[in-house]
């Protein structure tokens, strides 16, 4: 009852851009989200998935990728049949449900969550590959929608495995609370890690949950981030339109174009 009480009472306080814990310095959130800017590359991007919640953008570089692996299983699996229809093998994981949406051949299963640790009812990213990839070098997509636990399992995950990953698609939740300081300090570390081996080439606001602004900064609450592997990048520039072409509601609920202070600094 305590933990339910003080979970509701904090997401009270974000909902309405107020934290009862010190306040991140705006100068280190508008540097995060400079390092964060999307960058149009060399490769263009294409969508897979579906025209609503569960399709994602991703870069054209799909070729030779030995697996998707999609922690997180909703009521669709439009993304991971894409991506098993171009010949990976797709290994999907969430302990809240008994299987995949639908079946495909190529789909494997495993009733876990992923997080940073591994026991009975979760395991790391790393012990998951580990234990199913049959080629310890090849590329691998990684696609992540596990409501919060992706800070945790980024944070948790090998230099090793970061490097096999070409590309990675992550919805990022709770994305308001890198105005609370505490929160910042994790969330930026798991974004930090990630952008030493990979550069931003998209952001999409999920208009699910709307926003939180603070002076010139808005924060989503929900945001999808793709991320390609920096030496696959030949030549770039910073993004500067947005909604992509390809971008789609993820929700009935009003569109939630991507704030400029995303990309406009």
């Amino acid at each position: 009852m305590k933990d339910k009480l003080e979970k509701t009472v904090f997401g009270l306080f974000g909902a309405l851009g107020k934290f009862p814990t010190a306040l991140t310095d705006l100068q280190q959130v508008r540097a995060l989200l400079r390092k964060l800017r999307p960058h149009a590359t060399q490769i263009d991007l294409l969508r897979l998935g579906p025209q609503g919640d569960g399709g994602y953008l991703v870069p054209d570089d799909l070729d030779s990728l030995e697996a998707c692996y999609s922690p997180g299983v909703s009521d669709v699996s439009g993304f991971e049949k894409d991506c098993a229809d171009r010949g990976m093998q797709v290994f999907m994981a969430d302990k809240s449900v008994a299987g995949p949406a639908e079946q495909h051949e190529r789909f494997h299963f495993e009733q876990k969550f992923v997080g940073a640790m591994s026991n009975e009812d979760f395991m790391t990213l790393d012990d998951w590959v580990d234990a199913t990839s049959s080629n310890s070098t090849s590329d691998l997509l990684l696609q992540m929608d596990i409501e919060g636990a992706e800070y945790e399992a980024i944070l948790a995950a090998s230099p090793r495995l970061m490097q096999r990953c070409r590309i990675i698609v992550a919805e990022f939740h709770q994305v308001q609370f890198l105005l609370s300081h505490p929160f910042f300090g994790i969330a930026s570390r798991a974004f930090e890690k990630i952008l030493q081996t990979h550069t931003c080439v998209h952001i999409h606001p999920n208009n699910c949950c709307g926003s939180v602004a603070k002076s010139d900064i808005q924060l989503p609450r929900v945001m999808e981030f793709t991320f390609l592997r920096s030496d696959r990048i030949e030549d770039s520039t910073l993004a500067t339109v947005f909604p992509h072409p390809l971008d789609a509601d993820n929700t009935a609920e009003a569109s939630l174009p991507l704030p400029k202070c995303w990309y406009g600094y």
